[in-house]
């Protein structure tokens, strides 16, 4: 039996059109019912995930940021956080402006960026996330404490642009991808997978009673880490291979599929 269940937001518990679906949302209150812990594991900010997760009626902690904070519901106490060390901070701001690159960073649950453009606009918009922003990122920026930074630009050259970041800002980062276009760097302790391992041990389950559902390379470690990792249909083809089980996609309540028949229907045919 499992006990706890990480599931992504993005292209996993929501649908193309941005929704969780009744019949997702009762398969999440039947596991609930079940006794099983259900949190989300996202790489969104936590203003923009703990908006979903009182949605579907959670009342526990939720991994945001990649892993980089894990927050309560309920009281909202931190149990988890780390932050970009500020050196990597500084670097990553200079890079970025030297090379024209546009970068956001989480500063207190707010969005921050140097300067407005498209590509601000439109995240903005795909996520809900009101954001502010401030030309005097040295001064401003760089001095606080970030659990996220994002970069934002064509999947293709964020991929050329990876291994000189992580030549750039050493091992003390983690850098990965939540969509093609998104490029993500945390503290190296930011992953999902170590959350879910955090969470594990904070409700007393072990991880091989764990099971994790998501669609995306950032979803890899929670996965692997996982006793159960569960790959969407729609997921990249590297998270397949990895992944125990592929369910059914995002637009065809995968997650529902997944629950009912490893947790709800357990040993039974769905």
């Amino acid at each position: 039996m499992y006990k706890l269940i990480a599931i992504d937001i993005d292209d996993t518990l929501i649908n193309d059109d941005k929704e969780v679906t009744p019949a997702t949302q009762t398969a999440l209150e039947q596991a609930v019912a079940a006794g099983v812990v259900v949190t989300l594991a996202t790489g969104r900010a936590y203003a923009s995930a703990q908006a979903i997760a009182r949605q579907t009626g959670l009342n526990v902690p939720i991994i945001t940021y990649q892993g980089a904070l894990v927050k309560n519901l309920l009281d909202e106490e931190v149990l988890y956080e780390r932050y970009v060390p500020q050196d990597a901070v500084r670097k990553l701001f200079q890079y970025c402006v030297e090379h024209d690159l546009h970068l956001q960073t989480y500063i207190d649950d707010k969005l921050y960026a140097r300067e407005e453009n498209q590509k601000l606009i439109d995240y903005s918009t795909l996520n809900g996330t009101q954001y502010y922003i401030e030309p005097d990122w040295e001064a401003k920026l760089v001095p606080q404490k970030t659990p996220k930074m994002l970069i934002i630009d064509d999947p293709d050259f964020l991929d050329e642009l990876s291994p000189i970041l992580r030549s750039l800002l050493g091992d003390s980062v983690h850098i990965t991808k939540s969509k093609p276009h998104f490029l993500e760097i945390m503290h190296h302790e930011g992953t999902k997978g170590l959350a879910l391992e955090f969470l594990a041990a904070h409700f007393g389950c072990e991880l091989s009673e764990t099971m994790a559902v998501g669609d995306s390379w950032n979803d890899h470690e929670m996965l692997e880490a996982a006793g159960l990792g569960v790959a969407m249909a729609n997921a990249i083809p590297a998270l397949k291979e990895i992944a125990d089980f592929v369910t059914l996609s995002n637009n065809e309540d995968g997650v529902k599929y997944a629950i009912d028949k490893f947790i709800l229907n357990a040993g039974q045919e769905v």
